[in-house]
């Protein structure tokens, strides 16, 4: 992988991660227009670190008010913690169980396609959605079923954002909210992903990249997400979410297109 494929791929992920677009399959559909295969998790690990210091950076406040608070024992933070990791579950089951199956949509140049178009479909759905939902804090109930979004986004080509995101508003959560308890219950979920790797990662080692074409991707994804978060909330609050719909619609008929034509 040179530096140039490096940052572009970088670009992808940092702006798909948390637009509604679905980081996964951008990366796999890249590398099949770029020629690309990346050797070994290295990288992938690397620009999903990158793309969680992103969440830290932009929700640093919060964090910072969750984290003493849950270390003073204020019931409130400790609760909102407790909902964070509810959500997780589904997800981290998934992930640990449904490991080698998930891996293999990977591998199927088809899935993040029609997956996208799936995902067009439920950011569509969101347009009533959002100004019916007024809750300030998920339920329990509510926060495991987010996450039960969040597992399903695991496909390649579901966005994670997106999937959360309207979940949350269908279920009542009001705009920012939702977007906010997205973001940070993705925290848990990237780093978590990490952990799983660090096996393979250990096991490969660098599989022949050089570091600072890591690196460079890694930067730039961390730098895109940030301006992606912030894209996302603005156009959330101006209820222009489902916008994104025809996006992952083009995309998704294009990608199908052109893998029917090859």
């Amino acid at each position: 992988m040179t530096y140039l494929e490096s940052i572009i791929l970088g670009f992808i992920q940092g702006a798909t991660e948390f637009l509604p677009v679905s980081s996964s399959g951008h990366l796999v559909i890249g590398q099949a227009l770029l020629d690309v295969r990346i050797p070994g998790v290295l990288f992938e690990v690397a620009v999903h670190v990158a793309t969680l210091v992103s969440i830290l950076l932009v929700y640093r406040t919060r964090v910072g008010r969750l984290l003493r608070g849950a270390a003073t024992g204020n019931r409130d933070a400790l609760t909102y913690i407790g909902l964070v990791v509810v959500a997780t579950i589904p997800a981290g089951l998934l992930g640990v169980f449904a490991k080698d199956a998930i891996e293999r949509l990977f591998d199927n140049a088809w899935a993040p396609g029609v997956a996208l178009l799936v995902t067009g479909a439920f950011l569509w759905s969101s347009r009533g959605a959002a100004a019916r939902a007024t809750e300030e804090r998920p339920t329990w109930l509510v926060a495991l079923l987010i996450g039960t979004a969040q597992a399903v986004a695991l496909v390649p080509g579901i966005s994670r954002s997106g999937a959360t995101v309207v979940a949350a508003l269908w279920l009542g959560l009001e705009a920012r909210e939702a977007a906010a308890f997205s973001f940070l219950m993705a925290v848990p979920a990237v780093a978590g992903a990490a952990v799983l790797q660090l096996p393979d990662l250990a096991s490969e080692g660098t599989s022949g990249l050089l570091p600072s074409v890591v690196l460079a991707g890694s930067v730039v994804a961390g730098v895109t997400g940030v301006l992606a978060i912030r894209a996302f909330n603005a156009m959330l609050a101006r209820r222009s979410f489902h916008l994104f719909a025809p996006y992952c619609w083009a995309v998704g008929a294009l990608y199908l297109t052109y893998l029917a034509a090859r």
